[in-house]
C-alpha cells in the first residue's frame, strides 16, 4: 500500500509540479487544493500520511493548517511539509511549533523534492 498524500498551495504551478513529483515517486495524491482552508478540509476527510503545504496561502496559512491538524486528536500520524519562499531560522522555528516536520525552500528542484517525498513517506 503506498503512502497517501494531500498537497496545498494557491500557485497552480507549484501546485501542479508537487502533484507530478508526488505521483513519480509512487505516492497516492488524494487531493491537490489551492487554499488552507480547502487543505485542512482534504486532510481531515482522507486522512492522509503526507501534507505538503504552502506556508502563505489564502483562507487559511499552512501554518493555521498544522496548528488545527495537530490539535485534531481524530487525525493520525500525519508527516507536514511546509513550502516556503522564507525558511529561515526564525521561519524554521515558527514552523516546527506549529506541528511541521520538515521545510523546502521556494523555489526547489525537482531532486529536492523527490528526496523528501522518499524520507516523508516513511512511517512518523
Amino acid at each position: 500500500m503506498s503512502a497517501t498524500v494531500v498537497v496545498a498551495d494557491d500557485d497552480a504551478d507549484i501546485r501542479s509540479l508537487v502533484s507530478i513529483a508526488v505521483s513519480k515517486a509512487g505516492l497516492e495524491l488524494l487531493a491537490s487544493v489551492s487554499d488552507g482552508a480547502l487543505a485542512l478540509a482534504a486532510i481531515l476527510e482522507h486522512q492522509p500520511d503526507l501534507a505538503i503545504l504552502d506556508v502563505s496561502m489564502p483562507e487559511m496559512t499552512g501554518l493555521d493548517v498544522c496548528r488545527a491538524v495537530r490539535a485534531d486528536a481524530s487525525v493520525g500520524d500525519l508527516r507536514i511539509l511546509l513550502l516556503s519562499a522564507s525558511v529561515d531560522e526564525q521561519s524554521q522555528s515558527i514552523g516546527i511549533e506549529a506541528g511541521a516536520d520538515y521545510f523546502l525552500a521556494k523555489p526547489f528542484s525537482p531532486r529536492e523534492l523527490a528526496t523528501w517525498l522518499s524520507v516523508g513517506k516513511e512511517p512518523r
